[in-house]
């Protein structure tokens, strides 16, 4: 992805934060140049990978498969003596039409909910033994209230609106008539090693510098924090 286009949606998911009320923690707008003079205060912002996150999943074609992501709170299994919380938070923008591929957790259970703007388009599947879809049926909890879903069938949530997803259980999602705030409250998150895709795809997108950072992602504070 290139730079200015990551600027862009971090800007217009802003507007969309703000529009449902909303409010981000005040990092979420330090310009660049703020992280390093912050030393090691922040600490568990960087070790936990808080802040935004906006991933293309490596192809290129963020309004077709992407994600904007802004992660509030989140612990660390790699280092629960220092960072307790057991876990995280995270807001996201899915665009009219945008797909979030098929994957599921190994061990996050979590709730995925519609903040607010259009419908959230979800198909959930079972896994097999060997990591395949699952043509069974199941239960999940909609809001408190154990529905049977059949496999792949579109589940829709309306604004305010929530399912809870344990782990192994298959999920891609996107948003129609409108884009989508999605709220996520979950287990510690843990984008390197609880993540299986379907299809093999990256998690993180390779970045084309055009123009310099609006605000800092996730996965520049290894480059720009020293």
């Amino acid at each position: 992805m290139k730079r200015s286009a990551i600027n862009v949606e971090i800007k217009r998911a802003k507007e969309l934060f703000e529009s449902i009320g909303f409010r981000l923690p005040p990092f979420a707008f330090w310009a660049p140049e703020v992280w390093k003079q912050k030393g090691d205060s922040i600490r568990e912002i960087v070790d936990n990978r808080l802040g935004w996150d906006v991933t293309d999943y490596g192809c290129n074609s963020f309004d077709e498969r992407g994600l904007l992501l802004f992660t509030i709170r989140n612990g660390n299994h790699k280092m629960p003596e220092t960072y307790a919380k057991t876990y995280a938070e995270k807001l996201m923008v899915s665009k009219d039409g945008q797909v979030a591929p098929m994957h599921f957790h190994f061990r996050k259970k979590e709730d995925i909910i519609n903040r607010g703007g259009g419908d959230l388009v979800m198909e959930l599947y079972l896994s097999t033994t060997d990591g395949e879809l699952s043509d069974l049926p199941f239960d999940v909890s909609l809001d408190g209230v154990r529905t049977k879903i059949e496999p792949g069938r579109p589940l829709i949530l309306s604004p305010g609106e929530s399912v809870f997803l344990p782990p192994l259980l298959y999920h891609r999602f996107y948003a129609r008539n409108g884009d989508v705030v999605i709220g996520e409250i979950s287990e510690v998150n843990d984008d390197e090693h609880d993540n299986r895709f379907l299809k093999p795809i990256g998690r993180f997108p390779d970045i084309e510098e055009d123009e310099p950072p609006l605000h800092l992602m996730c996965t520049d504070y290894e480059n720009w924090i020293k």
